[in-house]
């Protein structure tokens, strides 16, 4: 199963903002779309990402004040992308490598969306109900035991 799967049933809904935002309006962004992450693009290419961890960070090392800082002063300038191509299995342990909740996923330099640990982990769980569900239908139809039981070898003798 490859990234491409994920991004057909999710839909391509996205959401980017400017580096130099202001964080508090990137955040509020987050909380009215209910979003984790925000991609964020300059001049048309990916420059970094923004997801509740940097924020929290920035508000805790900030006395808990969001103050006027910029996107770009809290950003991961360098987030784990993927394509479209990629093989679940190879963004699962990328992600659980560095701890990634969310990954851009590009196709050469255009953006085509944002897959998260939650939908990789749904999509595993899916393959893997559905192959379980396969294997027990494969066992139920278990085709029978063709020599005849021992009972009834011995009424023919």
């Amino acid at each position: 199963m490859k990234v491409s799967d994920i991004l057909r049933v999710k839909g391509n809904t996205l959401f980017t903002v400017s580096p130099d935002l202001p964080l508090a309006e990137a955040v509020r962004t987050m909380a009215e779309q209910d979003i984790g992450s925000v991609v964020v693009m300059e001049h048309g290419d990916l420059t970094g990402m923004l997801t509740f961890r940097e924020v929290i960070a920035a508000i805790v090392g900030n006395n808990m004040i969001i103050g006027s800082r910029l996107v770009r002063s809290v950003m991961d300038d360098a987030p784990l992308t993927c394509t479209p191509e990629t093989e679940i299995d190879e963004v699962r342990r990328m992600m659980l490598g560095r701890h990634a909740r969310y990954m851009p996923v590009l196709n050469g330099r255009t953006l085509m969306g944002v897959i998260s640990f939650y939908d990789v982990a749904k999509t595993v769980v899916e393959a893997q109900d559905f192959e379980n569900r396969m294997l027990k239908a494969y066992i139920r139809d278990w085709p029978g035991d063709e020599t005849p039981s021992s009972s009834e070898g011995l009424a023919a003798h």
